[in-house]
């Protein structure tokens, strides 16, 4: 009898790549900082605001709205989910503190770190670079198929990024690498069990609400202090859709066998 073939291990080769480039990006913002008067700087931050909300705009819209291929009519879904995730997120959010406990980790970090606005540029590239659907397809399809494609696409797209990013707002954006390695790799050494949740509907409802956050953080970019959006405090909202699937598939199981 010949041997048995073995399943390939879950290597994660797509993650690293995605680290290592916003890593890379990061480092050449940050070059690229060095080189600029402060009120370039600042013209820099305000296109970046603008691109941001750019991105979040058309990942909302990307996960809301279909075309009827058979009519052309553009038809859209999700806005109600959409509203219980802001609301309910938010109400949670608020009442665990969990933008104010971001800022005291970053203040700390910022001190022992020496580095000037870390906690503001660690918190946002996190939210931009993990939220999305090729970061969770991707991760999958890196765990199940072993196929890391889609995540170094992602790595060129948030590489670029990054550049743009570190050079409006610091060095936080090298470190935001840190929990894209530790969330897409989870999604992928999980995949097999994820891969039949996340997918359709449940994680359209996901981006929606998470490209909303991101056009938030565009939003900051452009009015700084004078109207601040606390983005991290809307989160919790991230698990509403999967809360409301999980509710739905009670009542299902329910109505089945009542």
């Amino acid at each position: 009898m010949g041997a048995a073939v073995r399943p390939r291990e879950k290597t994660m080769i797509g993650t690293f790549a995605n680290a290592a480039m916003i890593v890379a990006g990061g480092c050449a913002g940050l070059l690229v900082k060095k080189g600029i008067s402060r009120p370039l700087e600042a013209a820099v931050q305000k296109a970046t605001g603008l691109a941001v909300i750019a991105i979040g705009l058309c990942g909302t819209l990307s996960n809301m709205l279909c075309v009827d291929t058979a009519t052309g009519k553009i038809t859209s879904s999700g806005e109600l989910i959409l509203v219980f995730s802001l609301v309910i997120g938010v109400l949670v959010g608020e009442s665990l503190g969990i933008e104010q406990h971001l800022d005291r980790l970053g203040g700390t970090l910022e001190q022992k770190l020496h580095l000037t606005g870390f906690a503001q540029s660690f918190v946002n590239g996190t939210l931009i670079y993990c939220v999305g659907a090729m970061a969770i397809v991707g991760s999958i399809s890196d765990g199940l198929l072993h196929d890391p494609s889609t995540l170094i696409t992602k790595g060129v797209l948030d590489g670029i990024t990054s550049i743009v990013l570190a050079a409006g707002m610091g060095p936080g954006v090298i470190f935001s690498a840190i929990p894209v390695l530790l969330y897409q790799g989870a999604l992928t050494l999980g995949a097999g069990l994820l891969a039949p949740v996340l997918q359709g509907e449940l994680l359209r409802e996901i981006c929606a609400a998470g490209y909303i956050l991101v056009g938030c953080i565009g939003v900051n970019f452009l009015a700084g202090e004078s109207y601040h959006i606390k983005v991290a405090n809307f989160l919790p909202g991230l698990l509403v859709p999967a809360a409301w699937a999980g509710c739905k598939a009670l009542l299902a199981f329910a109505g089945v066998f009542a």
